[in-house]
């Protein structure tokens, strides 16, 4: 295809990533529209759109997150550039507004009693950041966030738990890549009521995206120092509480975190939510 052939390289003065990129028509990114990602071939509507992430749910229920870069969807077989609309959906209807996930809640939400189902985080750092960007989705779907504060000893936590099918249990986990401590321990639950999610980040202030935060990119931390405080030694941050108030402030809607932990999240939600049919 003529855009795995182009380049970068400069064309009278544009490169030829951008000239490109310019030719793609420009589509306003409104709900339920049917998309395929070109990259990857997975096909489904549209969930969520901001400027930098769309998300796109699937035949069977899953949700997907791409970052939107120009030319990444396709659109009834036309190559598109998905844009925000010039009318936000939610203005549309007095009743509604768009949450910090992208999704459209009620203005006047009321919280649905907590399931016996559960979403565990590593932190406290990690519960604030999911309430702070999916607060409305769980009241609406009536999901508890819990902090472990660590998983050394997960596996005891989970049996103690108790997982069934009407008291499931999702666990989001950090730095979950291969050979990993995390991996290793998460490897050794089994259980088809218990769904293990994570990201690949050292850790939780990691998923905050460098812009959202100012910086060109998170500072190199050598193994086996204290992460947080090396990071604000190296930027200049003070305390790691201080890091912390940064890093929280930062944060206001699901574009200012990494896809890695907008996908995971989201397929928590999933997971847990009630059937459609209770939620009405």
């Amino acid at each position: 295809m003529v855009d795995d052939i182009l380049d970068d390289r400069s064309v009278g003065g544009v490169s030829g990533a951008k000239r490109l990129a310019q030719s793609y028509r420009q589509l306003p990114a409104v709900a339920d529209l049917m998309l395929v990602h070109r990259s990857t071939q997975l096909r489904g509507r549209l969930l969520k759109f901001t400027d930098q992430l769309v998300v796109i749910q699937d035949r069977s229920g899953g949700r997907h997150t791409f970052e939107n870069h120009p030319g990444s969807f396709a659109y009834n077989g036309e190559t598109v550039t998905l844009v925000r609309p010039g009318r936000p959906q939610a203005a549309q209807d007095s009743s509604t507004r768009l949450s910090a996930a992208g999704g459209v809640v009620a203005r006047d939400q009321v919280a649905r009693v907590a399931q016996a189902s559960r979403l565990w985080v590593e932190g406290d750092h990690d519960a604030r950041f999911i309430e702070r960007v999916w607060g409305d989705e769980l009241r609406e779907f009536g999901i508890v966030v819990e902090p472990m504060r660590g998983i050394d000893d997960l596996i005891a936590a989970v049996a103690a738990f108790g997982p069934r099918a009407d008291r499931r249990l999702a666990i989001l986990v950090d730095h979950l890549v291969p050979g990993s401590k995390e991996t290793r321990l998460t490897e050794q639950i089994s259980d088809p009521n218990v769904l293990i999610l994570g990201h690949p980040f050292v850790d939780i202030w990691q998923c905050v995206r460098p812009r959202s935060m100012g910086i060109d990119s998170w500072p190199e931390v050598p193994k086996g120092e204290e992460w947080k405080a090396g990071i604000c030694r190296r930027l200049g941050w003070g305390s790691t509480t201080e890091g912390w108030k940064r890093v929280l402030s930062a944060v206001n809607s699901f574009a200012d975190l990494e896809p890695e932990l907008v996908g995971a999240v989201e397929q928590a939600l999933d997971m847990l939510a009630p059937p459609e049919e209770e939620s009405e």
